[in-house]
């Protein structure tokens, strides 16, 4: 069974392909078939590649996501995905004024599969130092590695 996974940020230059990346890494350790994606809710960006800091964090972990670039989230989007993930409480109520009605994607906060992190934000690093492309970098794992044992779980069950 397949899974897809939208994860939005406001920009999608540095937490949503943080966490695209990570969880893109943690279900492929996982032996999870998955696709994913990111986006971001806000124009400023568009078309342009990670940020040169969430890049070099990602590159010290072993991937490479200087090759993504920066989209809009879109209607449809709660149509192709599974999961459509926001990276803060802005974020997600953005994307809740977004979804059809009858979209079929499920709405949630990276964190909120986190046990005792549920409505927490991933580190937003970008008018922040290096080092906190470092912390959202820890967010977005521990949120992907969670929701990759959520998605392992319903695998499981089905």
């Amino acid at each position: 069974m397949s899974h897809s996974v939208l994860f939005v940020c406001l920009g999608n230059i540095c937490r949503s392909p943080l966490a695209e990346a990570a969880f893109r890494a943690a279900a492929e350790r996982a032996g999870l078939d998955v696709h994913v994606e990111s986006a971001g809710l806000g124009r400023w960006h568009l078309g342009y590649p990670p940020d040169a800091r969430a890049q070099a964090v990602a590159r010290r972990n072993g991937i490479e996501i200087g090759e993504r670039r920066a989209r809009l989230v879109t209607v449809e989007d709660f149509y192709r995905f599974d999961h459509v993930i926001g990276l803060d409480a802005e974020n997600l109520s953005g994307l809740r004024r977004l979804a059809p009605a009858d979209g079929r994607a499920e709405v949630s906060l990276l964190l909120d599969h986190v046990p005792g992190r549920e409505g927490q934000s991933v580190t937003d690093p970008y008018y922040e130092d290096d080092s906190a492309f470092d912390d959202a970098w820890r967010d977005a794992c521990e949120g992907a590695d969670a929701l990759v044992e959520r998605l392992l779980a319903e695998t499981a069950g089905k």
